[in-house]
């Protein structure tokens, strides 16, 4: 090999290792994706301690009863949280089914009775054949950590872990009645 074919191998190889650097440099420019100003929503995640006690807001605020909190919730704030559920849930009278079962007259109306709307298995079990009902601690429970209390359900939502929080929307959900139910003594 004369040092003419070397001189055309190694510009050859330079020339190649130019291109795909260029080409790497261009596609980071073209597809790159600045961090947004503000996140569009907030995920909190919270964790058990190390010494295995109970998680801040974990299940002692599930065992904290939600009658006394009934009286004081304001069911304004209730309507603003509920907006998080209006992707699933229609609220108005006479509304459709979505991805879940229209809630007006939720409150005390049997579990898995909502005409015209097909329960998850899970959920069916967990009425007992319409015999239980959704009174407000069924609610509190539930909206705590839906997948938690009902087994199988198909409620892919989070929960609500500030007791208040459930207060709130518990007391929006009895408002979209014609009769709503009383308040717990």
């Amino acid at each position: 090999m004369d040092s003419f074919e070397v001189n055309k191998l190694l510009g050859a190889l330079l020339g190649t290792l130019f291109v795909v650097m260029t080409l790497g440099i261009v596609s980071d420019s073209i597809f790159s994706s600045p961090a947004p100003e503000k996140p569009g929503f907030e995920i909190v995640a919270t964790e058990a301690p190390a010494g295995g006690g109970q998680a801040a807001g974990g299940e002692q605020a599930a065992d904290q009863p939600i009658e006394p909190l009934l009286a004081k919730a304001d069911p304004k704030a209730g309507e603003a949280i509920f907006k998080k559920c209006q992707a699933c849930h229609d609220g108005t009278k006479g509304g459709p089914n979505k991805i879940g079962p229209n809630l007006w007259g939720v409150v005390d109306r049997p579990i898995a009775s909502h005409e015209g709307f097909s329960y998850s298995s899970g959920m069916k079990e967990f009425s007992q054949n319409g015999s239980v009902k959704w009174d407000y601690d069924h609610l509190s429970k539930f909206l705590t950590n839906p997948k938690a209390d009902v087994k199988g359900t198909a409620m892919t939502f989070a929960g609500l872990k500030k007791p208040e929080d459930r207060a709130d929307i518990i007391a929006y959900l009895r408002t979209l009645s014609d009769s709503p139910p009383p308040l717990p003594q």
